[in-house]
């Protein structure tokens, strides 16, 4: 069972939401097969059209610090980073219950 999740706000430059999509792809292949990543979803904002969320879920606090500092996260910058309007809002939490746990 999952214990961490991770949701993310991406908020893209106007116009560039769908850049920004498209630079995930890389990420999105790797969390489909990284270790102890359970959950990786990548969410358009319906009432902002410059908003991506990411909601991620991992088995534990190590497989998080692994998807954190992998070559593909760290190559994710450069993807995205031309496009972004600022830094993304990260919030960690601890999963405390829901339909499927």
């Amino acid at each position: 069972m999952s214990t961490i999740a991770v949701i993310a706000k991406i908020t893209a430059q106007p116009g560039k939401r769908a850049d920004v999509v498209a630079g995930m792809a890389s990420m999105l292949t790797h969390a489909a097969s990284e270790p102890g990543t359970v959950v990786y979803t990548l969410l358009e904002d319906q009432a902002d059209d410059d908003a991506i969320w990411v909601y991620e879920e991992y088995t534990d606090q190590a497989a998080l610090d692994s998807h954190s500092t992998s070559d593909a996260m760290k190559a994710l910058g450069g993807s995205i980073g031309p496009f972004l309007a600022g830094r993304p809002e990260i919030r960690v939490c601890n999963i405390a219950g829901g339909k499927g746990r």
